[in-house]
């Protein structure tokens, strides 16, 4: 029984055989040609898929490439340019200190000296006039307290006074400092009316 089934089993493959091959000697010449034709298109067309693919990489490489690059130099400059904020700070202490230290010599002086009030006072005074000369050469310069300005003064009391004219300053407590248009420190002061 078992030798029947291996019997049915190999016609069974045989005749799926010859059915295969009867519809493989169906197929036409014309059929087979479109269908290498149709593999021909499908193949170059893969082909050329390819090569675009290849290009898009390519310029997707030189894309990343650049933008490392401009990466890599925006971080140098703003390397570059914190140094140069640090160096430029640095010479403005500079150029304004080598006009105090002399001033600050001079108090150090009149700390340690020996003298009447009167020759104290005199070297304070001198002290003051090189302090002030000192500002000038830095342009820095006293505000005038003529007229209530709220731009340059900062009004910290106020009275009704008729002696004064309207917006008067009738004290000053703390002078105020401007260098151009740019204010250092307001005049702290009292104004009338």
């Amino acid at each position: 029984m078992e030798m029947n089934k291996e019997n049915n089993r190999e016609e069974t493959l045989e005749d799926a055989e010859i059915l295969e091959d009867q519809e493989f000697e169906g197929i036409d010449k014309e059929q087979i040609a479109s269908l290498e034709g149709l593999l021909e298109e499908l193949q170059a067309s893969n082909k050329k898929l390819q090569e675009e693919k290849a290009k898009f990489e390519n310029e997707a490489d030189a894309y990343k490439d650049k933008l490392l690059r401009l990466n890599a130099e925006y971080d140098n400059y703003r390397k570059r340019t914190a140094k140069e904020k640090e160096g430029i700070y640095t010479d403005a202490c500079e150029d304004v200190l080598k006009h105090m230290l002399p001033v600050l010599d001079n108090l150090e002086r009149a700390a340690v000296v020996n003298g009447s009030a009167e020759d104290i006072k005199k070297g304070i005074e001198m002290t003051i006039r090189q302090f002030k000369d000192s500002l000038e050469k830095l342009l820095v310069e006293e505000i005038p307290t003529e007229g209530f300005d709220p731009n340059l003064h900062n009004a910290v009391m106020h009275v009704e006074d008729p002696n004064f004219g309207e917006k008067a300053v009738v004290e000053v407590f703390q002078k105020g400092y401007k260098r151009g248009d740019k204010v250092l420190r307001h005049s702290m002061v009292k104004v009338a009316n």
